[in-house]
């Protein structure tokens, strides 16, 4: 068996063992709700036969479209998620989505409005917390030998549809005055070999950094290591309606990012100045950005205050939590 079909047949193999256990399981542990993913609304129909005097509300959470859906992989991810989210709003009690873009989708597939409610992603302002991190952050840049570079953070999947090749190209399109510009890439994915061919061919070896994973309790000292966050995701249906967890990281530690002007990212940036917008996903437009944002680096602290007021207003878990709660108890 090629090693591509893997998760497909375990998935499988897990919806099987769902279909077959679950409600035995639901009639132990009676609980008030159960909330699944796509991957597994079928794996969840023969707990609707239950009475509905012991069953559980059933609530369908979608927390992204299918994106990078290439060949027959990608056909049957989509295809398997068009079916779910039609099973979903015809027998379940409920769905909740990231973001109220992605409610207007979700709603195309004849889905009542009044019965999806509006769960996004969030941030633990607590460990995403600047000043506890600012330590480590400075300890991290000296030894990376980054004390004088101005440091410009991707971190996440480093995979062909999330404008990292572009960026990395736009680092060697900068002139001399920014020659102590550093994209620091913390992460991996399909596009590592890409993105070292590109690097090594465009002569910037000591302009990119690429970084391996870190663990998630790491990562916010690796912002606070940064001078600023990028989040260069192309104007494409994958993207549009989604909610950048690491976005809300940068902003919760009151970076300023580049971000793409997207629906995505205006829903949580708007008009504040912790946002550099870039018409597009295009080496040229970001490295206008990059420079723009070198140029205002002095104003840059400044400017950050305002992304971790959009965390504490919306986007904090506990907040999150409360409205989710709310949508259950109602639903």
């Amino acid at each position: 068996i090629p090693l591509r079909y893997i998760p497909l047949i375990s998935n499988a193999l897990f919806i099987l063992l769902l279909f077959l256990f679950l409600p035995f399981l639901v009639l132990y542990l009676k609980p008030d709700f159960v909330v699944t993913g796509p991957e597994t609304v079928v794996g969840l129909m023969s707990t609707l036969l239950l009475p509905r005097s012991v069953r559980p509300k059933i609530v369908l959470d979608v927390r992204s479209m299918p994106v990078e859906t290439v060949g027959l992989l990608g056909y049957v991810r989509t295809y398997h998620f068009d079916i779910s989210v039609r099973i979903a709003g015809k027998f379940f009690d409920g769905m909740t989505i990231i973001t109220p873009m992605m409610k207007k989708e979700i709603c195309a597939f004849h889905i009542d409005p009044k019965s999806v409610g509006v769960w996004t992603s969030g941030v633990s302002t607590t460990h995403f917390n600047p000043e506890k991190h600012v330590a480590k952050g400075i300890q991290l840049k000296r030894r990376f030998g980054l004390d004088d570079e101005f440091v410009i953070l991707y971190h996440g999947t480093l995979s062909f549809k999330r404008g990292i090749i572009e960026t990395v190209d736009s680092i060697a399109s900068l002139g001399s005055k920014y020659s102590n510009v550093v994209l620091f890439l913390l992460g991996s994915g399909p596009a590592l070999p890409d993105l070292r061919r590109l690097i090594q061919k465009k002569g910037i070896e000591d302009r990119v950094v690429i970084h391996g994973p870190v663990s998630y309790d790491d990562v916010p000292e690796y912002i606070a290591m940064s001078d600023m966050g990028i989040v260069p995701l192309p104007d494409i249906p994958d993207w549009r309606n989604q909610c950048p967890l690491n976005l809300l990281e940068y902003l919760s530690m009151r970076k300023v990012v580049i971000v793409t002007d997207i629906p995505a990212n205006r829903e949580i940036v708007g008009e504040r100045k912790c946002g550099i917008y870039v018409s597009s996903a295009n080496p040229h437009q970001i490295a206008k950005a990059i420079m723009y944002a070198y140029d205002n680096r002095e104003a840059l602290e400044e400017w950050g205050v305002c992304g971790k007021e959009i965390i504490e207003e919306k986007y904090d878990w506990k907040r999150v939590a409360e409205d989710f709660e709310s949508y259950l108890t109602n639903c």
